[in-house]
């Protein structure tokens, strides 16, 4: 028996963000460089670790949204152009760095190889769908991959049974045409959670969801063993909760490790730092400078200023990499021995969950650093087991029955970041649109439609899901692209709200529906009758 085990489990999520009617569109380049420095990252890195027979086991959630834009190919033939471009830029760094900046040729050499390696990965291992990649490692036994509401859709926010169920079974649908199975666990969209909402989950066949610290530690009765095994709701359904320790360890950028001197710093940018006559070729045809991914300046420290960032070296952030996974490795060692002694002989489970999205883009180093952790878990030691929590809960390990507590992983714990003075705006409209759908499903669902009403129906359900995103609320509560949040927001209540009339007056507008169907057309399985009332 170990002394404990280790659960990682990835969040790779992104608003649906797709615009055919531009040729470049900004908001697009968010899965672009999430393909680049986090996506293909991690599944090269996985591949290599079974491969090697490291045996690394952990959970990932890929959103569903995420799968749709990954898998469209619209968006598939805009990233090999994205890319192409990217690696062009980088084969002409790697000619100026040598001649006029030395000391950034290694970084520059180190974008043209990973760039490259990057596109071959792209356009021969996968065919252009990284989806396949991940769906081939859940069948190798590598990961397990979980689901997430339909569009991220804030669950204790939504109005009614039926729109809360439809964002559970329109997913765990979405996920069976990607994946070919049913999800056994979910993300609940940005861990937010309420009592009831495990019902949805036990009704769609969920086995367990992901939680923030305080659901399992503030529920009742008192956990045993506080987050460090999980619990499971009267219903049957399990819930896994956040270790703070290794939150704090990776997460932070003040007093983890991604602030360490050595790494990549984030906010130095090529496209910010080079003649813009140099680097137009490379930016959208608007020519307005953009973050182009080839940073080449390092933290330095919390105190230097951008401008007195010095080289990035990316060797020595490699070695850092390997230092910190040997320390965090040796503190889950250290952690499991104190908790298991504490826990008399039962060892824990240590539940560690982040954004996908900390590896690689916001931590460029992150991807180097699992790539570490898994191999010293797998060659270095023999204490702590990796699982994934399907794992644990195969394994017959008895667990205590508890009522979560509501809880997110928001600021403070709770509702505020997608309920505040600055976005409450949006939920009435929202909520009148979630009751509207129900009685549409509900007359169609007795009366039979028309083909072109049918549609209109579908499209219907794919605008309130859209509006639906947490997406939306948490970009303008950040402060962050405040004005495209509201924009999508809005636009996606206005089709909602034209459709249902056109509906309502028998006059489907076909030319009109063609229009959106082309522009949202994320969920080509959907029905229209997951809202019906039951």
């Amino acid at each position: 028996m170990p002394t404990g085990y280790f659960s990682l489990i990835l969040h790779a999520h992104l608003p649906f963000v797709r615009h055919p009617e531009y040729p470049e569109f900004l908001e697009e380049d968010w899965l672009y460089e999430a393909i680049t420095e986090v996506y293909l990252p991690l599944l090269f890195v996985f591949s290599n670790l079974h491969r090697a027979g490291a045996a690394p086991r952990l959970a990932m959630n890929v959103s569903p949204p995420l799968c749709e834009m990954l898998a469209d190919p619209l968006l598939q033939s805009r990233y090999t152009r994205h890319i192409e471009n990217l690696l062009a830029l980088a084969e002409k760094e790697v000619t100026r760095s040598r001649d006029e900046a030395p000391e950034f040729l290694a970084a520059a050499e180190m974008y043209r190889e990973s760039l490259g390696a990057a596109l071959d990965l792209w356009n021969n291992a996968y065919g252009r769908n990284i989806v396949r990649g991940f769906r081939e490692l859940q069948d190798a036994g590598v990961l397990e991959i979980i689901t997430c509401g339909a569009t991220h859709g804030f669950l204790p926010l939504i109005s009614t049974q039926e729109a809360r169920r439809a964002q559970i079974e329109i997913a765990t649908t979405n996920y069976r045409k990607h994946f070919g199975r049913m999800p056994r666990g979910i993300w609940l969209p940005e861990c937010a959670y309420e009592p009831g909402i495990e019902q949805y989950l036990g009704d769609a066949g969920i086995e367990y969801f992901i939680a923030d610290t305080h659901a399992i530690l503030y529920g009742e009765p008192r956990p045993r063993y506080g987050v460090y095994a999980p619990v499971r709701c009267p219903n049957g359904v399990a819930v896994f909760a956040r270790d703070m320790e290794t939150s704090q360890q990776v997460w932070s950028s003040v007093t983890g490790y991604p602030g360490d001197p050595a790494y990549r710093e984030f906010y130095r940018d090529l496209g910010w730092d080079a003649p813009l006559e140099y680097i137009r070729p490379h930016l959208h045809a608007d020519g307005e400078r953009r973050h182009l991914g080839l940073k080449y300046h390092r933290i330095s420290g919390r105190d230097v200023p951008q401008p007195d960032k010095l080289p990035y070296e990316p060797a020595i952030a490699r070695q850092r990499t390997a230092e910190h996974a040997t320390h965090f490795v040796g503190e889950r060692i250290n952690q499991a021995r104190r908790l298991r002694e504490t826990f008399d002989g039962r060892p824990p489970l240590v539940t560690s969950p982040y954004d996908a999205e900390l590896f690689g883009h916001w931590w460029y180093e992150g991807v180097q650093f699992l790539d570490f952790v898994y191999r010293n878990l797998h060659w270095n030691q023999d204490e702590i087991v990796a699982i994934a929590p399907g794992d644990f809960l195969d394994s017959g390990t008895p667990i205590q029955t508890q009522q979560p507590s509501q809880s997110s992983w928001g600021a403070e714990g709770y509702f505020k970041v997608w309920l505040n003075e600055n976005n409450s705006w949006m939920y009435p409209h929202q909520q009148a649109a979630e009751l509207r759908m129900t009685n549409l499903a509900n007359r169609y669902y007795h009366e039979p439609p028309d083909r072109l009403t049918h549609r209109a129906l579908n499209q219907m359900a794919r605008e309130l899901l859209l509006a639906q995103s947490s997406d939306w609320a948490f970009q303008i509560y950040q402060g962050t692209t405040v004005e495209y949040a509201m924009r999508r927001f809005r636009s996606h209540v206005r089709r909602f709200t034209a459709l249902a009339d056109e509906i309502e007056s028998g006059q489907v507008n076909e030319e009109r529906l063609s229009e959106i169907e082309h522009r949202d057309n994320i969920f080509a399985e959907l029905d229209y009758r997951s809202y019906r009332s039951r």
